[in-house]
């Protein structure tokens, strides 16, 4: 990267992002000082696992962390600090072109994703421009411009968050910031900003990676990808359903659900359809290899599913301990690595790495067979694990509705 003036021309913009959003948490940090470390710390608490289901989406072939700290920092520093004046601007300009009623009630529809949207997908073709070769399928492109939004999702929360603060004129108080938490980035992270980038990036993506299309058909798909996160956005941003659903936790949840789930579906088809094909080319890899020291007929049938790997850590978990869970996770992410390098070499642009992944696969299994556990598959269903997932689902539903219901009464 560092040869690349793409990576330099990143850097600066970088810093000029930073320098701007700086300017603007001072101006907080002076007058509201613990508002502003309690909007920071919730968001920046929230922000991780989101960052590690992102990362974990291509588990095949992870992305290098430089390169997701990158997009991460676009989002959050360039991205929000280019739409804090931008969208303001536009706005302006729907007042002046339309009028001030139309501003007040789609202002914020047509001004906020048409800047920001722009700003987003910038990150993920500067991404492209430093870092060609890491982008290798559609996923890549979902897992850059998720992280890109994710960046961008943060900073504003906080921004939101502490302008609510001073909205509320009470002084140096949290209670706007845990509203804005629980509204802004509890209930509405999974499917706002964070979405919107990573079904732009599916569509950079596919115009990269997607050689064996015509170049009208690739820049077709991305430029539909880009208009479809902005339609998300806008559909998200807008008054419609503002008050046709009547009051109560209720009505905000079905508000919510009836904008978020169109995009959420469809990214979620794009990503399994994009994990599918690049799990079957790389486990296609491994399969070649015919060494089951390496990787065992059962384990083929495991390490292109992520719910099969979750099961089969599930399984050596309960068979064999905890040492044989974290041991099974190893060989997985050693036997992901290999088939990337089997890829590599297969192309000549490896340096050597196969080999010395094969011995790590190796040790991983001398593990398993120490502890009784050799093969790392994923086993017969099991009612423990069900319980287990249907607890943490009814948790995560129960403390959604607390999150409503203390909304909709403050």
């Amino acid at each position: 990267m560092l040869r690349q003036p793409a990576f330099w021309i990143m850097m600066a913009v970088l810093v000029a992002g930073a320098a701007r959003m700086a300017v603007v948490g001072g101006r907080f940090v002076g007058v509201y000082p613990f508002a502003t470390a309690v909007a920071v710390a919730l968001f920046a608490l929230l922000a991780v696992p989101f960052w590690l289901f992102v990362s974990e989406l291509d588990f095949l072939e992870r992305e290098p962390i430089a390169l997701r700290v990158l997009a991460f920092a676009w989002g959050g520093l360039v991205a929000t600090s280019v739409s804090l004046a931008g969208s303001e601007a536009l706005d302006d300009l729907v007042a002046k072109l339309g009028s001030p009623e139309l501003a007040a009630g789609w202002g914020a529809a047509l001004a906020g994703p048409t800047v920001e949207e722009i700003a987003k997908t910038l990150g993920v073709v500067a991404i492209v421009l430093i870092a060609r070769n890491q982008i290798n399928s559609v996923l890549d492109g979902v897992v850059y411009g998720a992280l890109v939004g994710l960046g961008f999702q943060i900073v504003e929360d906080v921004v939101f968050a502490l302008g609510a603060v001073a909205l509320a004129g009470r002084g140096d108080d949290v209670q706007p910031v845990v509203a804005t938490f629980l509204l802004r980035g509890f209930l509405s992270g999974m499917w706002s900003h964070t979405l919107f980038g990573a079904l732009a990036g599916a569509g950079l993506g596919y115009l990269v990676v997607r050689a064996d299309r015509p170049p009208a058909n690739r820049v077709g798909v991305a430029v539909l990808a880009v208009l479809g996160a902005w339609a998300s956005h806008v559909l998200w941003n807008s008054p419609l359903l503002g008050d046709g659903l009547g009051g109560g936790a209720a009505a905000l949840l079905a508000v919510l659900l009836l904008k978020g789930l169109p995009p959420l579906l469809l990214i979620l088809l794009l990503v399994r359809s994009a994990h599918d094909r690049e799990a079957d080319y790389y486990v296609g890899q491994l399969a070649a290899l015919d060494d089951p020291e390496l990787i065992t007929e059962g384990e083929l049938a495991v390490l292109g599913s992520g719910s099969r790997r979750s099961a089969a850590r599930w399984y050596a978990g309960r068979r064999a301990g905890r040492r044989a869970r974290t041991a099974v996770r190893r060989l997985q992410r050693a036997q992901a690595t290999l088939a990337v390098e089997l890829s590599r070499d297969a192309c000549s642009v490896s340096d050597g790495s196969v080999g010395r992944w094969s011995d790590v696969v190796r040790e991983q299994r001398d593990v398993l067979r120490s502890l009784g556990h050799p093969d790392a598959v994923a086993g017969t269903p099991s009612w423990r694990r069900t319980f287990s997932l249907a607890g943490t689902t009814a948790l995560a539903v129960a403390v959604v509705w607390v999150a409503l219901t203390a909304l909709g009464g403050a």
